[in-house]
């Protein structure tokens, strides 16, 4: 940066990774690592990655343990984590036919990161808690 110039208000001075850019994160349609954090952050995406955790589950298994999604939506999402190489299907030449979905060593990987971040998640809910009454407390106010 040129002497005398300031840093724009978005500059994120890192403090941990030198290398860290979360403009990394580019909204553009073709950013392929914005494509993948849509993917895995997708709530049914989420779900389906914890069920997967110990053991394979067959499809029916999956759409009875997992409230609100629809056949439809449950099958995309499927078929999108076997695609991005976190969950293996397969299936079993039975009639009637038997297909099996179970985490790939990626997406075990994932699942750690996914139990660390609901982790986090419980251990500071009593704080967010307070924040958002603290917001809606000071909205209200300001709307009378």
């Amino acid at each position: 940066m040129e002497d005398g110039t300031s840093r724009s208000l978005s500059y994120c001075e890192s403090t941990v990774d030198d290398d860290y850019d979360a403009r990394q994160w580019d909204t553009r349609e073709d950013c392929e690592v914005r494509q993948i954090l849509d993917r895995i952050a997708d709530k049914w995406s989420l779900l389906v990655i914890a069920l997967l955790d110990c053991q394979s589950l067959r499809f029916t298994q999956l759409r009875r343990e997992i409230d609100g999604v629809s056949q439809r939506m449950l099958s995309v999402t499927l078929r999108q984590l076997e695609r991005d190489g976190l969950v293996t299907r397969t299936v079993h030449p039975v009639v009637p036919p038997r297909v099996d979905y179970a985490l790939t060593p990626l997406g075990r990987t994932l699942h750690q990161t996914i139990k660390a971040l609901v982790t986090w998640t419980e251990e500071h809910r009593e704080e967010i808690a307070a924040a958002r009454a603290d917001y809606d407390a000071r909205r209200e106010m300001m709307e009378t």
